[in-house]
């Protein structure tokens, strides 16, 4: 059976740490106070109801035990009050030793005091009034306690989660490559199609990240590019069993994961703010001979798809219909190719170029005359 544990607000002096336990009808609380560590146990009413309810924290500094007045106990209608005496007056940056902070354990705002001393024990402060913006500091400091950046938390794991599945792909297409050589480029639809198809799913909430203030740039870039092998990986390729066991398929999806496994672990340097040349050189080096080899591979795959889907007429909307509309996928895939392919490579090209002179450029460094 897991005992709750009731809600605790702290406060400091200089001298003294002071707990109020928010636990209503305690009778007789059994507190023990070592020196860096102060146990509570009573039976009240708190958030869970009539229960019995206990803590335990480590101090971030040790208290005075064994005297008489070095701990207080107040016992209240409402509350618990608990009052330590510091070993050594100063100010603690939280209250336990552990950076990590439970999550019943909160600010006594009534009775926190600046470390500069100007707060008078005789009025109650006002913190807005007297410390503009320091009420909402303090809950994000938690006085001390480093809380979790949960969007940092959630990129770096989608990065490395993403890095990880195409490392995966990847490996699998070596290691066939290695037993069965050149017969192996047949079977690789087969064998890593379905984690392409899940990751490049995947890779829609890039897209969304910059809507939700996740990251930083535009929307258009992204979800062109994702977009555009998207369109290649279900509609060309998925769609078309015949497609599926070209030689093709097995340079397009190198070239994808080749790009991947570098972009992803350069997402999370950049995260954690950390500058490893290495990577950023490959980041924005090998684009160049691998874009346009994607691009060219995932045009030979729309076009070995033409004669195909003249075949089978699929995705083609004949007339007449109830909608009054037709649409004729080969010659869709001809404009697509005419109009979107090459010059899309060209703007993405010029796109990264760009990027590449920025992240790239020498720096330059002033040497001050002596």
């Amino acid at each position: 059976m897991i005992i709750p544990s009731p809600f605790v607000y702290w406060a400091q002096t200089e001298s003294a740490v002071s707990l109020k336990i928010e636990l209503k009808n305690v009778d007789k609380p059994d507190v023990k106070v070592l020196e860096n560590n102060v146990k509570f146990s009573a039976q009240g009413v708190g958030a869970r109801g009539e229960s019995q309810y206990e803590f335990s924290l480590d101090l971030f500094s040790p208290v005075k035990t064994g005297d008489e007045l070095a701990t207080v106990v107040k016992v209240f209608d409402n509350r618990v009050d608990l009052v330590l005496q510091k070993v050594k007056p100063s100010w603690w940056p939280r209250l336990t030793a552990q950076p990590q902070k439970p999550a019943w354990l909160k600010i006594n705002f009534d009775l926190w005091k600046a470390e500069d001393g100007q707060d008078s024990d005789e009025e109650k402060r006002d913190v807005m009034k007297d410390y503009p913006g320091m009420y909402d500091r303090l809950h994000q400091m938690e006085m001390g306690y480093r809380r979790e950046d949960y969007k940092k938390v959630y990129l770096v794991v989608y990065n490395l989660f993403q890095f990880v599945g195409y490392f995966y792909i990847l490996t699998v297409i070596g290691v066939r490559y290695i037993k069965h050589d050149y017969d192996s480029i047949v079977g690789t639809y087969a064998n890593v199609g379905g984690a392409m198809k899940f990751l490049q799913l995947m890779q829609y909430l890039e897209v969304m990240h910059p809507l939700f203030g996740y990251t930083r740039g535009g929307i258009l870039m992204p979800f062109l590019q994702v977009s555009g092998r998207a369109f290649v990986l279900f509609a060309m390729i998925e769609a078309e069993p015949r497609m599926q066991t070209k030689p093709v398929v097995f340079y397009l999806f190198v070239m994808w994961s080749m790009i991947e496994v570098v972009r992803y672990p350069f997402y999370i340097s950049q995260l954690y703010k950390k500058d490893i040349y290495i990577l950023t050189w490959l980041r924005y080096t090998l684009w160049i001979p691998l874009y346009p080899l994607g691009i060219i591979c995932e045009a030979i795959v729309i076009l070995r798809n033409i004669p195909y889907f003249e075949e089978t007429q699929k995705f083609t909307v004949p007339m007449p219909n109830e909608w009054n509309f037709a649409f004729h996928m080969p010659t869709f895939l001809r404009v697509y190719l005419l109009f979107l392919t090459f010059p899309g490579m060209y703007f993405v090209m010029s796109h990264m170029y760009k990027l590449r002179t920025v992240k790239l450029k020498p720096k330059v460094i002033i040497k001050k005359s002596k």
